[in-house]
């Protein structure tokens, strides 16, 4: 039982560790876009950006089985690639996970976006700087609260899916099964002392991670005043 939840506990690290990393990528240009656009598109962007804080996980869930599943677009590419659907597999949690998770890297770094100084930015432009050695050298060191905000809560609310993954990745265990639905699982085969071990784990390291963030940011913000 314990090899079953540490493999289960790795299993859960690492598909928060990949979705917070490919958060990162896709979400990092697109907060950029939406804190410095203008265009009409951006509201309805947003408004999808933001759709996982307001739906159901069940919801959400349903559309992805239905998207990554064997009758869905990306469901028939994988079979026609692969051999095999995205639903039932780490593929797909990944996939679930980056949806899932969304906002809470986005929102983090559109805001930081949003507060850099502007004048910084233009200074590098007017001296040469091309725009991704400026975002590189300029931009990222002043929203850099913003991406560790992003990676934080995006790699805790990774941690907690419950409804999505159950959803698109079922109970597989060692290919599929999280932390979360391990103690749903234990919960149902009235292995309370099971559950309690598992969930006292995930809140503990929720909350080092979460006291860790608050704490470096509060250094980092006592440095800027004090220079």
């Amino acid at each position: 039982m314990a090899v079953d939840a540490w493999h289960t506990a790795v299993l859960t690290v690492q598909l928060a560790a990949v979705t917070v990393l490919l958060l990162l990528l896709v979400g990092t240009p697109l907060a950029w876009w939406l804190a410095t656009t203008r265009r009409r598109w951006k509201v309805p962007v947003e408004a999808v950006t933001a759709l996982p804080l307001v739906l159901p996980p069940t919801v959400l869930g349903f559309y992805l089985l239905l998207f990554l599943g064997p009758k869905g677009p990306a469901g028939e590419l994988s079979i026609r690639w692969f051999g095999s659907p995205l639903t039932f597999t780490f593929s797909g949690l990944v996939i679930a996970s980056c949806v899932y998770s969304l906002p809470f890297v986005v929102q983090p770094l559109q805001a930081a976006f949003e507060g850099i100084d502007k004048r910084a930015v233009e200074a590098a432009w007017s001296l040469g700087a091309s725009r991704v050695r400026t975002f590189v050298q300029v931009i990222v060191p002043q929203a850099r609260r913003g991406f560790v905000t992003a990676l934080v809560l995006g790699f805790a609310h990774t941690l907690g899916e419950f409804g999505v993954v159950l959803m698109v990745g079922g109970n597989i265990p060692g290919e599929t099964q999280v932390l979360s639905i391990a103690i749903y699982e234990r919960v149902e085969m009235l292995d309370y002392a099971g559950a309690h071990g598992l969930s006292l784990a995930l809140l503990l390291f929720s909350f080092l991670v979460l006291s860790l963030v608050y704490l470096t940011n509060r250094r980092w913000s006592m440095g800027a005043h004090g220079g």
